[in-house]
């Protein structure tokens, strides 16, 4: 690749030929501070916090946007540099909502960072007009608060592009202008998905999920409640970054740990209930294969993807696998199987459950997710709803010991805990399938071909002497291109795993923030799902249907997967939806 040589701050730095200024800087080691900026997704230079000077231009430029030349010399930290940013924040502040004591991003601000930084304070401030915004609390999963927006447009970058929606954009002109759906919808009245990645990647408070934390409280205070709590796999994997930890620490015993103190009468994990959904998925397979049922079959384990379809394609619903989401199912099972053995009315079970993703708060309120006469699960938080709760506790994390979830309900399989990654119910599902057409052992169980961050992946595998076509997506836009491919005959599957979120649960809504400084320059799904593949190398049983507890489960219960009992209480069905609500 052909370089281009430049100075920054005087330093001589080579970079590759068609790097911005801001890329260029990190070879020279500078780190220029930005706000509105995201690599591949929002690269308009909008926020004017990475302005830089450079030799011969007359104003300062936006580094994000700006190209580099053979012989440009770039000034990174001139008092004018400075002085212009520590302007432009001022001017931000003069219209943004200053709550920060109560605002739950304090502390994890990247606006109150840069505040920090360069010394902003109310003083100096700009007097003027404000802009007045309600609340929207319309959505299940989310609020919107715009008198806290700083216009970055960060949110509807990830919505349009990385997920193919676009529900929020940019509303009115100059002064007025605002984020908002088309016209002035709330959010919960659009074809919204809940998938929350609008959420990760807002750099203050002006969106964020629900907190449910409060319901958690209370029902832990109520002495006729019986409350359990579910994990999911990809909490394990960065529920450690919120108390300091790097991107890739495995916090599952810790983790255990602290729900048990929070006061939790049982730390079960939902990983159990993924070796379930295997169970069922497979013999759905299985059964559309050998019968001529509708192909392809479409996971259905996240909820995200599960409203997408719903909205966007309507038609491929009766694709869709009917098994409910593992988190559903341990739910159902909790409140059938668990209350029945410990004698428990299921009205007085509270079913809590953490997840990486906040369409689970959407999830929980659908119509067929009652298998006991009541939801499957009452409350959803998100992981970083535990963190609060732990920090609320006066835990200390990394001081805990290493505990394990409580058994039989507890009780998983390698094959179950990488559902958090993208590729892991597809791997999960052959791992059993192959099993059950060819009736062999597999000589290894790695499906590696179906691994990996990449959009969309797929494989032709030939399986008792026929070929099954398999196709994986992760983030909504690779959906709808994949989708779109299938149902213009141009491609044909069998089976396709979808996910709403781009590298699987593991880059959830609901899963720790992390600044723009990191997203851009690093592999968080790479480096979360390796907790998953390494757990999985490191487990007993890495099949799903080798699971003693899964085992014991149908034996006692369910009598076989696919059974009208198990149909009763682990499948689910689904809604033809417009464009609105």
């Amino acid at each position: 690749m052909e370089n281009v040589n430049i100075k920054i701050n005087g330093v001589a730095v080579s970079a590759p030929k068609g790097s911005t200024i801001l890329e260029a800087a990190r070879f020279a080691g500078a780190e220029i501070p930005t706000l509105c900026y995201l690599k591949d997704i929002n690269e308009i230079g909008a926020c004017r916090i990475c302005v830089v000077e450079v030799k011969g231009a007359r104003s300062l430029v936006a580094s994000c946007v700006y190209p580099i030349f053979e012989g440009m010399e770039i000034f990174t930290n001139t008092p004018r540099v400075l002085e212009s940013r520590k302007q432009t924040l001022q001017l931000i502040l003069s219209t943004h909502k200053r709550a920060c004591l109560s605002c739950v991003r304090s502390g994890d601000c990247e606006l109150q960072r840069l505040c920090k930084e360069f010394r902003v304070d109310d003083e100096g401030l700009y007097d003027g007009s404000r802009n007045k915004y309600e609340i929207d609390n319309s959505a299940a999963h989310m609020y919107r608060d715009n008198s806290k927006c700083i216009v970055c447009r960060r949110c509807t970058a990830v919505c349009s592009k990385v997920q193919g929606i676009g529900v929020i954009g940019a509303n009115e002109r100059g002064f007025n202008t605002n984020i908002g759906s088309a016209f002035e919808y709330g959010l919960g009245e659009t074809s919204c998905v809940s998938c929350g990645q609008c959420i990760a990647v807002c750099p203050t408070g002006a969106i964020s999920e629900k907190d449910n934390t409060a319901d958690v409280w209370a029902a832990l205070a109520d002495s006729s409640k019986h409350v359990i709590v579910q994990t999911a796999p990809a909490v394990r994997a960065a529920i450690a970054e919120e108390f300091g930890n790097a991107i890739g620490t495995n916090g599952e015993g810790k983790m255990v740990a602290a729900l048990r103190r929070i006061g939790f009468a049982k730390v079960f994990d939902t990983d159990f209930a993924a070796d379930l959904t295997i169970m069922e998925e497979a013999t759905e397979f299985l059964d559309r294969v050998k019968n001529g049922g509708k192909l392809p079959l479409i996971t259905s384990c996240s909820p995200g993807w599960i409203k997408y379809c719903e909205h966007y394609f309507p038609d491929m619903t009766e694709n869709l696998s009917s098994c409910k989401s593992p988190m559903q199912m341990f739910g159902a099972i909790a409140k059938t199987y668990y209350a029945e053995k410990m004698g428990i009315d299921p009205k007085d079970i509270v079913m809590v459950s953490v997840m990486p993703c906040t369409a689970k708060k959407f999830e929980i309120g659908r119509d067929d997710e009652d298998a006991a006469g009541v939801p499957d699960v009452d409350i959803s938080i998100t992981t970083r709803e535990l963190a609060r709760m732990i920090r609320q506790t006066g835990l200390k994390f990394n001081d805990l010991p290493e505990e394990t979830f409580d058994n039989p309900l507890g009780e998983s399989t390698g094959a179950a805990v990488i559902f958090g990654a993208t590729g892991g119910v597809m791997e999960a599902a052959l791992r059993t399938a192959v099993e059950t057409l060819t009736g062999e052992e597999l000589p290894s169980v790695d499906f590696v071909d179906v691994r990996g961050t990449a959009g969309i992946k797929t494989k032709t595998y030939n399986v008792a002497g026929m070929d099954i076509k398999v196709a994986v997506a992760s983030g909504l836009a690779n959906a709808k291109e994949l989708l779109n491919k299938v149902k213009n005959g141009e491609e044909f599957y069998h089976f396709i795993e979808i996910m709403g979120c781009p590298g699987g649960c593991v880059n959830g809504g609901g899963q720790p923030q992390q600044p723009a400084s990191v997203r851009n320059t690093t592999d968080i799904r790479a480096l979360r799902a390796s907790v998953l593949y390494n757990l999985d190398a490191s487990m007993p049983f890495r099949k799903s249907h080798t699971n003693p507890s899964i085992i014991k489960l149908y034996d006692e219960y369910l009598e076989k997967p696919g059974s009208h009992k198990a149909h009763e209480i682990l499948h689910t069905s689904y809604v033809k939806r417009g464009l609105y609500k």
